[in-house]
């Protein structure tokens, strides 16, 4: 099959198509041959190795974190799906993958794709979707009349969690610039920051919760807009001892870990708040509630542009470039 992969990290080439081998499929995996997989910066990261010493890939290694696609075979103690079935996903972090022909991935990290959406719709959901899902939900406990600032509200987690949010009743602040005020406004933003003009740390006060995806000082500055007792979760780091303790690293691992986030802990317990990381899992059945939302008409995808497989080293591009407007996706099929 054909497959888009890295051979080292940092390549100068940004990765390549070329012919692998089709994957094996263990007893309780669907295998999907995909039709349209996102792109995410997730994947950039991991290409430039920074996650290596915390999710050490063997390479070469086949890049993507978001699928979908029609189901051609099943192992032999799965139970939910059969070939045919038009499902999207987000594989296990150990078992990423989807800028390919096929991938197999367990059957519980597997939804039924919504079906008011087309395969391309679908492939732009699964990790910002469980990412808003986790974040917000899970770990966030965002309820009804409170206050979240989700950062970057154009981007992919962004147009996806300001939604979530005010289907769960939230007031929503977030930041963009004034090209996309109006989309952000669409989603349902309630206050919108044009980051260029305006510094939201003298705007926003007393927030319950604050979805952070920027860089150290953009979190500094966010742990100081919470009220006692608020939360910070954040997806672009540092990483914290619970996420250490979740992913089972080797005590060595931990204790770095640990001393990566030290400054950032020890800030919000002095102001009297949480922090935590999050990297999301795959999870099947949250994003069958996420379908749910989706077919209600709840939640809809917001796309920027689809590349055709060809041209994955350019759609990457684009995602670093920081331009995108939501999703971009990589038509495989």
């Amino acid at each position: 099959m054909k497959a888009f992969i890295i051979d080292r990290y940092k390549s100068k080439n940004g990765g390549r198509i070329t012919e692998t081998a089709e994957p094996e499929l263990r007893e309780n995996d669907v295998l999907v041959q995909v039709h349209a997989a996102s792109i995410n910066l997730l994947d950039s990261k991991i290409s430039a190795g920074e996650f290596k010493i915390i999710l050490p890939y063997t390479l070469p290694l086949i890049l993507g974190n978001d699928v979908a696609g029609v189901i051609t075979k099943v192992g032999s103690r799965v139970r939910r799906f059969k070939p045919g079935d038009e499902v999207y996903a987000r594989p296990d972090k150990d078992r990423i993958g989807t800028f390919a022909e096929f991938i197999s991935m367990d059957e519980k990290d597997v939804a039924i794709k919504p079906k008011n959406l087309t395969m391309e719709e679908a492939a732009s959901i699964p990790l910002v979707g469980l990412t808003a899902w986790q974040a917000l939900i899970e770990k966030g406990n965002l309820k009804k009349g409170q206050k979240v600032f989700i950062q970057a509200g154009s981007g992919g987690v962004g147009t996806f969690a300001i939604q979530l949010a005010k289907h769960l009743g939230a007031i929503v602040a977030t930041t963009t610039s004034s090209a996309n005020t109006e989309l952000v406004k669409s989603l349902g933003a309630d206050i919108v920051i044009d980051y260029k003009k305006n510094d939201f740390e003298t705007i926003l006060r007393d927030y319950d919760l604050v979805l952070n995806s920027q860089d150290a000082k953009t979190l500094e500055k966010s742990l100081r807009i919470l009220k006692p007792g608020g939360k910070l979760i954040s997806i672009s780091g540092p990483p914290d001892p619970d996420f250490a303790n979740e992913i089972g690293l080797p005590w060595f691992m931990k204790l770095i870990v640990r001393l990566l986030s030290a400054g950032v802990r020890k800030k919000a317990r002095r102001l009297r708040v949480g922090f935590s990381f999050l990297f999301m899992r795959a999870e099947g059945e949250q994003l069958s509630k996420i379908t749910s939302l989706i077919e209600a008409g709840i939640i809809r995808p917001v796309m920027d542009k689809v590349y055709p497989f060809e041209e994955t080293h350019e759609a990457i591009k684009y995602v670093e470039s920081g331009r995108a407007k939501g999703k971009v996706v990589v038509r495989i099929k």
